[in-house]
């Protein structure tokens, strides 16, 4: 009803505007007069709500004073007495303009106005044009008219839209003086007008183009086109994330990317991010707006999307808050489409078990949490046990060009090897049948590619990922691959492959799609065709002793205890000690019974005492403020079952105490696990874990992300390296003295398990300088190796330093 009579004040205002090109008064027949007759039935309706409003209204006095009773005291009667006299008058019909005040609440009505802004700028608009149009009408009533006193004599034509120019110009105090009031009455009204016209337009003016001009720039709405994908990432959104994230994503290597970005950020990007967003608008797209607000989903169409991603902020302060704000987000999508597939950014181990309390939540359907820290941590244990792997894997992972060096230098071949990265691909009909070793050698030699995996369906239709399996699988219809090259476009060989039309090529580039009929399915990088007439070849027992089932999450702890393969030493450990052979649930770990962090705590003395060799030192700097940096991460893989147990490295935590009492509830089931407290920064305590003895030196930080300054955020790692590496070791001679007077310390024996290739590290026989120590260093800005680097140039001591920067790019 309200916006019924909104609406018919509207027409009414517009029935106005038509009579104003007529004179003021004039004489018309109200049943030749068309626009006569639709105003006077407006009126009527408003008559007849002017008393349902005086009927209801509370207070009868103050109903008489509003301004919508106003405007139908002054608009409604002249209609009627106009119909009786057969003669018009427009007189203060320009009241109706007045209505538009309400245009705001009508559009609140219509649910059309939401945000605060919106109504904002429509009520400044709404009272600034009605007050303009509403004193437009009155110049025009007294202009055209004249004053009473002057018997109607000083009038002067002017039509309506005059007068609205008459007093913007007199508004903005702009003044052309081309058109003017000329009778007392305009003058008078005039003098008035400016004072609150003036006031208003430089209240309102300046306050509406600011609104306009505050208006979300990224404010619209995805729209999807047919026939490309798009993904959607929201989170921790910068210039270093989204950078980082294009750089790989959009790689030149990869395959001709035919998927669109839609970034989703509530704050608007600076002119940097602007700027890359503008280099790579053909692919990417920024929408201002949460994750956590359904319709900014909406907007971004998330339930069309292939994916949403979560980047979480890698130098937060408080890592537990920012995997908080994370887990919400997914719980906030989820809930918005429970199908819609999420990859997110954890930066705490432990915080992963909430994702798996939303019900929506299925690992099944692609779902998945990259744990930063456990990466890292992952990473660094595994150098511990193989130098050097985890920069080949940070290589595989990370997409790099190939850089051509005419030299035939070792930064050549490295160069070469860095190119290389990890793709997928379904391997031709042309495979079928072949055991995985042929397969292999068809690929390395023929097409010039390295197979290393295959993903394998068991006749259970369950999916599992088989690395380098043996002659007993053979190829499916349909068989996804994995392998290792320098781009996508090179593993295209693998789907293309057809043996009567390449049996004959020998140049692998010259390996392209043929024309023959060679398969029966096709194949793309999301719809897979499995015949069942080709039953499995691998039994479910031949494929448990092959480790396929190892990873996978449906295999139980009591499958995988009495596996042979799964336990390490089947046989060679019947002459150790039972109390010795614990594993965890699983069996995937060594393990021992919870003990008290005072009994593995060691003085420098006890230390001293006690001679470490092929151990692993594990320099760690934090405070009781700091945030935790998931040594058991770091502690696992060192302590797996696959390594018997006199082959586990010792391991000599160095920090202070009080961090390391906060870290020792996840590390008290680990065996051969001790606590020097100190600091890394004091090589009386490096000393005392004979640190020049250590199969690998780790150095970490749990203060990285406490620093303001990001350019001191790795100060203590780099000095704790430049101090280890400046160390000498005069006493390692002795060492040597006793090997050949046939007294060897633990560890020293070359013919001892511990210093077998197979174990670990071949332990060189004099470390007599740090400069010899292996260390590996974490470093939260890659910028920073700089200082290390140029210490191995100057020491001529290889690449001892290692590394481990930011892998979670």
């Amino acid at each position: 009803q309200v916006v019924l009579v909104f609406a018919l004040s509207i027409g009414a205002l517009g029935i106005y505007f038509i009579d104003s090109s007529d004179p003021i008064e004039s004489c018309q027949n109200f049943y030749k007069d068309f626009t006569l007759q639709i105003d006077m039935a407006f009126n009527v309706f408003f008559l007849l709500y002017f008393g349902l409003r005086f009927i209801a209204a509370n207070d009868k006095l103050w109903f008489w004073l509003e301004v919508n009773s106003v405007v139908d005291f002054f608009t409604v009667p002249p209609v009627f007495v106009s119909v009786y006299l057969n003669r018009s008058w427009l007189g203060l019909r320009f009241l109706r303009a007045l209505r538009l005040i309400q245009f705001s609440e009508i559009l609140q009505f219509l649910n059309i106005l939401k945000t605060s802004n919106s109504i904002k700028l429509v009520n400044l608009c709404s009272i600034f044009i009605s007050t303009w149009l509403t004193a437009a009408g009155f110049i025009h009533l007294v202009e055209n008219s004249g004053d009473p006193w002057e018997n109607f004599q000083n009038s002067q034509p002017l039509s309506y839209w005059e007068c609205v120019y008459l007093l913007m110009v007199t508004m903005s105090t702009v003044g052309y003086g081309d058109v003017y009031a000329r009778t007392t009455l305009g003058r008078l009204f005039m003098v008035f007008f400016i004072l609150g016209g003036l006031a208003m337009f430089a209240s309102y003016v300046p306050e509406i183009i600011e609104l306009i001009g505050n208006r979300k720039k990224y404010g619209g709405s995805y729209s999807a086109v047919n026939g490309r994908k798009h993904i959607v990432v929201c989170g921790h959104i910068t210039l270093e994330s989204v950078s980082n994230f294009l750089k790989d994503f959009l790689h030149k290597d990869r395959d001709d990317v035919n998927v669109e970005i839609v970034f989703l950020h509530n704050i608007s990007p600076n002119l940097e991010l602007e700027a890359l967003f503008k280099r790579h608008f053909t692919q990417v797209e920024f929408y201002q707006g949460s994750v956590l607000n359904p319709h900014d989903l909406a907007r971004v169409k998330i339930e069309s999307a292939d994916a949403c991603l979560i980047l979480a902020n890698k130098y937060c302060a408080d890592p537990d808050a920012e995997d908080a704000s994370n887990i919400m987000r997914v719980i906030s999508i989820k809930n918005y489409h429970p199908k819609i597939r999420i990859i997110t950014q954890m930066l705490q181990y432990h915080n992963k078990a909430h994702l798996l309390n939303i019900p929506s939540w299925n690992w099944k359907e692609g779902d998945d949490a990259i744990c930063l820290a456990e990466l890292k941590a992952g990473f660094i244990a595994q150098s511990c046990l193989a130098q050097g792997l985890s920069t080949m894997l940070a290589n595989l992972f990370s997409m790099r060009s190939y850089i051509k060096i005419e030299e035939d230098t070792w930064q050549k071949y490295y160069l070469e090897g860095v190119a290389n990265e990890m793709y997928t691909e379904y391997l031709s009909n042309a495979f079928v049948g072949l055991s995985f070793p042929a397969v292999c050698e068809l690929c390395y030699v023929k097409l010039k590619l390295l197979l290393i995996a295959i993903e394998y369906k068991s006749e259970q239709r369950e999916s599992s990922i088989l690395i380098n399996p043996g002659n007993h699988v053979k190829m499916q219809e349909g068989t996804l691959g994995f392998f290792i090259a320098s781009d996508a476009k090179e593993v295209k060989r693998a789907f293309f492959y057809c043996k009567s039309c390449h049996d004959d090529i020998t140049d692998p580039k010259r390996i392209k799609k043929c024309g023959c009929k060679r398969t029966k399915y096709k194949f793309n990088g999301y719809v897979r065709s499995l015949e069942d007439e080709h039953p499995s070849t691998l039994s479910p027992k031949k494929k448990q002793r092959n480790g396929g089932m190892r990873n996978s999450p449906n295999c139980s702890p009591k499958m995988m205890r009495h596996d042979p393969l799964l336990i390490p030493g089947n046989e060679q450990n019947e002459s150790v000690d039972s109390s010795v052979k614990r594993y965890d649930s699983t069996g995937m770990f060594h393990w021992c019974p919870a003990k008290e962090i005072e009994k593995v705590i060691l003085t420098r003395s006890e230390a001293s005492m006690t001679v470490l060799s092929g151990h692993v030192v594990v320099c760690i700097f934090g405070d009781v403020t700091s945030a935790l940096v998931g040594l058991r991460n770091l502690v696992m893989p060192l302590r797996a079952s696959n390594f018997h147990y006199h082959e586990l490295k010792p391991i000599v935590f160095v920090g202070s105490l009080d961090y390391l009492r906060r870290e020792w509830e996840t590390l008290h089931n680990f065996p051969k696990v001790s606590i020097l407290p100190g600091t890394p920064l004091s090589r009386a305590d490096l000393r005392a874990v004979n640190i020049n003895l250590c199969d690998m030196c780790v150095i970490l930080s749990a203060n990285q992300n406490n620093i303001d300054d990001a350019s001191l955020q790795d100060k203590e790692c780099i000095l704790a390296s430049l101090n280890i590496k400046s160390m000498q070791f005069d006493d390692s001679i002795g060492v040597l003295q006793a090997n050949s007077q046939g007294f060897t310390p633990p560890g020293m024996d070359r013919s001892s398990p511990d210093n077998s290739p197979v174990h670990g590290l071949v332990r060189q026989a004099s470390v007599t300088t740090g400069s010899n120590i292996p260390i590996i260093t974490e470093l939260a800005k890659p910028g920073k190796l700089l200082p290390l680097v140029s210490f191995n140039q100057e020491k001529n001591s290889g690449t001892n330093i290692q590394m481990i920067t930011e892998l979670g790019k």
